[in-house]
């Protein structure tokens, strides 16, 4: 019997490894993966959408941003428990996605990010021709 070939069953493993810096939990994501997509989800509430920066580098997605707490010098703190500073997150994407395809999207204090999968990942049938062929066969021997 025939194994299906998964090319995301690695990518789902990685994404579940990806590590965050910068503090516990500063950037909680969604993955889910939709037809030949996957989708990202980034919670990144209060953050400048011009801070937001994402690179991809040898299969290395990372995704930076930063949230600036205002000049608050005279004021005295009863509780302090939004994180502000540069947050990263990396995760590792697996092969048979269409890296150069990439699109980002922030809205809400979401950034989602669209994987899309890579046309010669994407799963195809291969036809079968079949038929009588011996005509071919016997006309080829008989001019030997």
């Amino acid at each position: 019997m025939a194994t299906t070939f998964d090319p995301f069953r690695e990518m789902d493993r990685l994404f579940g490894e990806g590590f965050r810096t910068g503090g516990p939990g500063p950037m909680p994501m969604d993955l889910y993966k939709r037809g030949e997509t996957f989708i990202a989800e980034i919670d990144l509430p209060g953050v400048d959408p011009g801070t937001i920066d994402i690179d991809v580098e040898d299969r290395t997605l990372t995704v930076r941003a930063e949230r600036v707490r205002e000049n608050l010098d005279d004021v005295r703190w009863l509780s302090h428990e939004r994180p502000t500073g540069t947050f990263a997150r990396q995760l590792s994407l697996g092969g048979g996605l269409a890296l150069d395809h990439i699109e980002a999207k922030y809205h809400n204090g979401v950034l989602t990010l669209t994987i899309p999968v890579a046309e010669e990942a994407k799963p195809r049938k291969i036809s079968v021709s079949h038929g009588d062929d011996t005509t071919a066969i016997q006309g080829k021997a008989e001019t030997s």
